[in-house]
């Protein structure tokens, strides 16, 4: 651990652990930070653990703000980089799967360290004299690979629902196999993950689809049952065959996570558009007279089935758009090539192409491996320097009535039309575009 020193943000985090000594308080760094430090990983934060109460600590630390006054959590200021500091406490008699009804502080970290989820995190540092506080055996179970809970399982799955997600994203992440225990207790209280809310489910599945080995998380969170809890749209993607000729990998699972495997630095709008692009290919499906599966209309019926979902998991208005949009039109790069040269012009201008273009890429990579029209893609982006912007337009509705057109709904697509032929290369100039509407308007 002597790498912990040199790391960011450790010699304001022991600042505060010694002015809350200095204070007669008991002070260690707590969780995660511990946990990442010892896998040689840059922790992304320093979470500190104190026998002050709020109260106290907030005395010392003129420079704070609460953020959980009612679980014993302030965030501490040095140099205007924040630090939470939580009192040591005990928590019993969980009413709703996530708070609980009675919180103790306490000045003993065994007792705190026994009300966390995982032994991995439940470790205490001293940054002081370099010791580590283990009561449970998290060095171990890193060592041996192995995630396991503190104590019961099914208890602490009970006491907060949304430990049984994190358990998955924790195995994943780290490399770590799943204590048999933790199986066994996610497979008898996996329902209640159906009392989580759209937040906190969210925000889980966000940090497994954009961190290490996303396909490996959603996979196991079919085969412990809490997928078809949370997300049954996309459990029900299992069994769903495709034509062998299209989709030789196999049904619209296999597909999709094979898409997800694929990925590398995935943003949350591209990691979900990945997880739900054939959302709406099970509602779809239809047999043709040729005897073979067909899926028309699918990215339409898994626009609106993806609009739900994210509804129901709270996501933004501008990243449901965002990603609503890329189902809808994710077939449209089928037939780039075909496209007039407004229309592709048009599509490669929109602000969220380059995103588009990284789904079909991946719809292609994971099933036919046909990249002709990505390739075609981006030797037009490379053309166009990596960049398409539209320039203004040559006319506006104005300038039409200064001509002598009568204003109506004929407007806009005299507008386009304008500017197609300027896209095209056909027209360059206001007084062409003038003369092309007048021409226009004598031949009707």
């Amino acid at each position: 651990m002597q790498g912990f020193r040199n790391l960011p943000g450790f010699q304001a985090a022991l600042s505060i652990v010694r002015r809350l000594r200095g204070a007669g308080f008991k002070a260690y760094f707590v969780g995660g930070s511990v946990r990442d430090a010892l896998l040689g990983r840059v922790p992304k934060d320093i979470d500190i653990a104190t026998s002050a109460t709020p109260e106290q600590a907030a005395v010392l630390f003129p420079h704070h703000h609460k953020v959980g006054a009612a679980f014993g959590v302030l965030v501490v200021l040095v140099d205007g980089a924040p630090f939470e500091v939580a009192t040591l406490r005990e928590e019993r008699e969980y009413m709703d799967g996530r708070h609980p009804g009675i919180i103790t502080y306490t000045d003993d970290p065994k007792l705190d360290a026994a009300r966390r989820d995982f032994t991995i995190n439940a470790m205490f540092y001293d940054p002081e004299n370099g010791e580590i506080i283990d009561y449970f055996g998290g060095q171990d179970d890193l060592k041996h690979g192995v995630l396991r809970c503190v104590g019961d399982p099914v208890e602490r799955f009970t006491e907060d629902y949304l430990r049984m997600l994190r358990a998955v994203r924790f195995g994943v992440r780290f490399g770590l196999r799943i204590d048999p225990s933790i199986c066994v207790a996610i497979r008898q209280l996996k329902n209640n993950a159906a009392r989580l809310s759209g937040e906190r489910i969210r925000q889980e599945m966000t940090m497994m689809l954009t961190g290490p080995r996303p396909a490996e998380a959603v996979r196991m969170l079919s085969e412990l049952g809490l997928l078809g809890v949370f997300l049954p749209e996309i459990e029900a993607l299992h069994g769903v065959e495709q034509p062998p000729e299209y989709h030789p990998e196999g049904d619209v699972f296999v597909h999709t996570m094979l898409m997800l495997e694929h990925m590398a630095l995935p943003g949350v709008e591209l990691a979900w558009s990945v997880l739900l692009h054939d959302v709406g290919k099970p509602a779809a499906w239809a047999v043709g007279k040729d005897g073979v599966s067909h899926f028309y209309g699918h990215e339409a019926v898994g626009a609106r089935m993806a609009e739900s979902i994210l509804k129901r998991l709270h996501f933004s208005n501008t990243q449901i758009e965002v990603i609503v949009n890329a189902v809808a039109c994710h077939m449209r790069f089928a037939s780039v090539h075909l496209m007039k040269r407004a229309k592709l012009m048009r599509l490669m201008a929109e602000p969220n192409f380059t995103m588009e273009l990284e789904l079909h890429r991946l719809d292609c990579l994971s099933s036919n491996l046909l990249m002709e029209n990505f390739v075609f893609l981006l030797d037009e982006m490379s053309a166009k320097a990596g960049c398409v912007e539209l320039p203004p337009p040559l006319l506006n509705g104005r300038d039409l009535i200064a001509i002598g057109l009568k204003p109506g709904v004929e407007f806009g697509r005299i507008l386009k039309e304008v500017e197609d032929l300027r896209l095209e290369g056909k027209i360059s100039s206001r007084e062409e575009a003038i003369a092309q509407v007048l021409q226009t308007a004598k031949l009707r």
